[in-house]
């Protein structure tokens, strides 16, 4: 697990670190700074206990509930190839798309991390 939450803690740094040039930095790098800070708690703890399996259980709830809300009304894919926002709805599905990663990561740092109660 701590491999996998320590890849998860540097993916999220990235996603943080492009925001840069995003319109709403302000808002993206807090999501995915506070995702690499518990994938980073997954590792080493709070206070030098575990962090408890129940609080990334409720992140995979908020981060798929984001995600969910996020996703655009007209589907037209997340043009990887290319820099920059195309298209509105091809912003809100990369947005959402981003939040589905953090609420898959959080998932898995709580079912790895299930013995913690």
């Amino acid at each position: 697990m701590k491999y996998l939450a320590l890849g998860f803690a540097l993916l999220f740094v990235v996603f943080a670190a492009v925001q840069y040039n995003d319109p709403d930095p302000q808002v993206w790098v807090p999501i995915y700074g506070f995702a690499a800070l518990a994938c980073l708690l997954a590792v080493v703890g709070f206070g030098g206990r575990p962090v408890p399996s129940w609080f990334y259980w409720l992140m995979t709830v908020v981060y798929l509930g984001a995600a969910i809300s996020q996703w655009p009304p007209a589907f037209e894919g997340f043009l990887l190839n290319e820099v920059g926002m195309k298209t509105m709805n091809i912003e809100l599905a990369r947005e959402s798309g981003g939040l589905a990663i953090c609420a898959l990561a959080m998932g898995l740092m709580a079912w790895l991390g299930r013995k913690v109660v």
